[in-house]
C-alpha cells in the first residue's frame, strides 16, 4: 500500500484563540507547523486569521497576511506543501483569489458543492443562524480558473455524497484536469463520521484518484481515521478539526494530533511520506522549483 501523506489543519476559521490552542500570528503558525512537521506532516492546510489585536478569532483575506504566514511556515519546514483555504459565503471570491495569487500555494481547497450549514442544540435552538454555504458551479469554476492561472492544484472538499459524485463532472466539463477528493465528515448537516459510509465514498470517487478524509468531532473520529488508513486514503487532522486525542484527552496542539494520525498509518502497515515523497506522489514540482513560480 502507498505511503501515507499526513496533512495538518493548523488553525481553522472561527475558534477563539483565547479559549483553544489555535495559532494566529505568522510566528505562531510557523511554530505550530514545525511541531506537526516533526510529527510527520508534509502538508499544512492554512486558514488566515485577522492580525489586529483581539481579533484573532476572525478570518482574514489580506494577501500580505497570506504572504507573511506562507513565508514563515516555509522557513520553518523545509520542502513543506501549502494547502490554502478558499471558503467564502456569497459570490465574491476576490479575497481568496488575491491570497492564492499572492502565495501561489501548491494546493488550495475547492469547496465542490453547496450545503445548508446547520447545527441544533439540545434545547432545539440553532447553534448559529441557519446558513447556506453556497458553492454553485459558476463559483466553483471561478475558483478553479484562479488556481489554473497560478498552477495551484485543487483539492475538492466534499460535504455530502452528491458533491462527491459531482466532482468528476467538473473534469468532464473541462473545469479541472486533475482530481483529488477530501471527504469532509462530521458537519452536523453533512456526512456523518461513519466507517461504513466511507467505504461507499471511496467507491463513488473517480477510480485511481488520491483521496483523504477530514473528520470533525471528538474521540469518535479516530476509528474512522484508522479506517481511512486501512482503505489507502491520505490522512488529515489538526486543531481545526478536533481538540481530542484517541483516548479522549484534550490535545495540547497540532503535534500530538499528528503523532496519533501517524500511528493510524503505522497500524495499517503504511510508512509516512516525507515532503519530497508527498510531492512525487501528488505530481507536484520539487520545492526548489516551486520557489520560482512568481
Amino acid at each position: 500500500m502507498d505511503k501515507a501523506i499526513l496533512t495538518c489543519a493548523l488553525t481553522g476559521v472561527l475558534t477563539d484563540p483565547a479559549q483553544h490552542p489555535v495559532p494566529v500570528t505568522a510566528a505562531q503558525m510557523a511554530a505550530a507547523a514545525r511541531e506537526a512537521y516533526d510529527a510527520g506532516a508534509s502538508i499544512m492546510h492554512v486558514h488566515l486569521r485577522s492580525q489586529a489585536p483581539g481579533m484573532g478569532r476572525f478570518p482574514s483575506w489580506d494577501p500580505q497576511v497570506a504572504s507573511e504566514i506562507d513565508t514563515a511556515i516555509r522557513a520553518a519546514c523545509p520542502d513543506v506543501i501549502i494547502n490554502l483555504t478558499t471558503g467564502v459565503v456569497g459570490p465574491d471570491i476576490s479575497g481568496p483569489a488575491a491570497c492564492i495569487r499572492a502565495v501561489r500555494p501548491e494546493i488550495a481547497a475547492c469547496n465542490a458543492g453547496s450545503l445548508n450549514y446547520l447545527k441544533i442544540k439540545a434545547d432545539g435552538q440553532w447553534a448559529w443562524p441557519p446558513m447556506l454555504f453556497d458553492n454553485q458551479v459558476d463559483k466553483v469554476k471561478a475558483m478553479l480558473d484562479v488556481m489554473n492561472e497560478t498552477g495551484t492544484r485543487p483539492e475538492f472538499e466534499c460535504f455530502d455524497v452528491g458533491i462527491v459524485r459531482s466532482v468528476e463532472m467538473y473534469q468532464k466539463a473541462g473545469m479541472a484536469d486533475h482530481l483529488e477528493y477530501n471527504f469532509v465528515m462530521g458537519v452536523a448537516s453533512g456526512m456523518p463520521v461513519d466507517a461504513d459510509l466511507l467505504k461507499l465514498l471511496v467507491k463513488y470517487r473517480k477510480p485511481g484518484t488520491v483521496w483523504q478524509t477530514t473528520l470533525i468531532g471528538r474521540d469518535e473520529i479516530w476509528a474512522v481515521h484508522q479506517a481511512t488508513a486501512d482503505l489507502g486514503g491520505m490522512l488529515r487532522t489538526g486543531v481545526e478539526d478536533t481538540f481530542y486525542l484517541p483516548g479522549g484527552e484534550r490535545t495540547s496542539g497540532n503535534g500530538q494530533l499528528i503523532q496519533a494520525l501517524a500511528q493510524c498509518a503505522k497500524n495499517a502497515g503504511r510508512a509516512i511520506a516525507s515532503p519530497a515523497e508527498a510531492r512525487a506522489m501528488l505530481g507536484l514540482m520539487p520545492a526548489s522549483e516551486h520557489g520560482i513560480r512568481t
